[in-house]
């Protein structure tokens, strides 16, 4: 650590803890200035290319086609046992 930023260290201490508070704020707001200019806006057409093709090694519409499935899978497997459950549930009441 710099001796400047131990001196500054040391004075903060002495600060009350509204005023540290106050540094504190400050330093917020100028990290938050330098990181927003700091950072170019970026648009889609600027990361074409940058991924491998197949990603992750799979074809786009391999990937599509099995991910449709396996929730076409799930969504089957849920409604088969909230049927079963509806059909449970209907059938004690029957019974009562």
């Amino acid at each position: 650590m710099s001796p400047s930023l131990e001196k500054i260290l040391n004075e903060i201490e002495q600060l009350t803890p509204e005023e540290q508070l106050t540094v504190m704020g400050y330093l917020v707001e100028k990290v938050k200035k330098h990181i927003t200019q700091a950072q170019p806006k970026r648009t889609w057409s600027d990361l074409k290319g940058m991924a491998p093709y197949p990603l992750l090694g799979e074809d786009a519409q391999e990937w599509v086609s099995r991910t449709r499935r396996e929730a076409f899978l799930t969504n089957d497997a849920v409604l088969k046992r909230v049927t079963e459950l509806r059909v449970l549930v209907v059938g004690e009441l029957e019974v009562e």
